[in-house]
């Protein structure tokens, strides 16, 4: 995927993805918790588990916690409760991705920063709470499950790029996703794949940051 062409003065806005940009994601911590209390082997749990339609329902707020966590009990093929699918759900969640923490300030002193994630209803309350430092740098959160919609869909970036408010061309946006970076480019936004934690440094170099 090629780098966009980055400059001082080329954007007014940045926006953000929250998992693996932001804040660290190990979902293999949510296997690990989900196999120790049904008494089972990890591999057993990802060989089974898909990200579904449930699982897109549940992020643009369409079903319950409890529903999906039905369908994931049914699918896994696991008793335990929803307690226990809560604790492993929220386990995901791994640190501050590395100088995140310096680098957010330093780009809030020159231009707004704001952050997309598709994400759901637990994991907001839970980050909210364990990561309300480093998140308060964004003047919004855009989240799928409060927005009802969800990246790389068209309607989604618009929806942001309205409630932004600046010319989609003029927001730089920070995803770990290659389909959501191709459908933010489609939308005219100039995306930034992050593979490592030194590409939002870079990128914030290259705009005068």
């Amino acid at each position: 995927m090629t780098s966009p062409r980055l400059s001082p003065g080329s954007a007014d806005a940045l926006l953000f993805d929250i998992g693996r940009v932001v804040i660290d994601i190990d979902f293999s911590k949510a296997i690990a918790c989900w196999a120790g209390h049904a008494g089972c082997k990890p591999e057993a749990i990802v060989a089974r588990f898909e990200r579904g339609e449930a699982y897109r329902q549940h992020e643009v707020g369409k079903i319950s916690d409890e529903a999906y966590f039905d369908t994931l009990r049914s699918a896994l093929g696991i008793a335990i409760s929803h307690d226990q699918f809560l604790e492993g759900w929220n386990a995901i969640f791994a640190g501050e991705m590395p100088d995140i923490a310096h680098l957010l300030p330093r780009a809030a002193r020159h231009m707004p920063l704001y952050a997309f994630s598709n994400t759901n209803r637990p994991h907001v309350e839970y980050f909210s709470k364990e990561y309300a430092g480093v998140l308060g740098h964004f003047r919004e959160l855009y989240l799928s499950s409060s927005i009802g919609l969800r990246k790389p869909d068209a309607e989604a970036f618009d929806h942001v790029v309205q409630a932004i408010g600046v010319p989609a061309e003029r927001i730089v946006f920070f995803d770990d996703l290659a389909e959501n970076v191709d459908g933010a480019r489609a939308r005219g936004l100039t995306a930034v794949h992050v593979t490592t934690p030194e590409d939002v440094g870079n990128a914030l170099r290259a705009l005068g940051i």
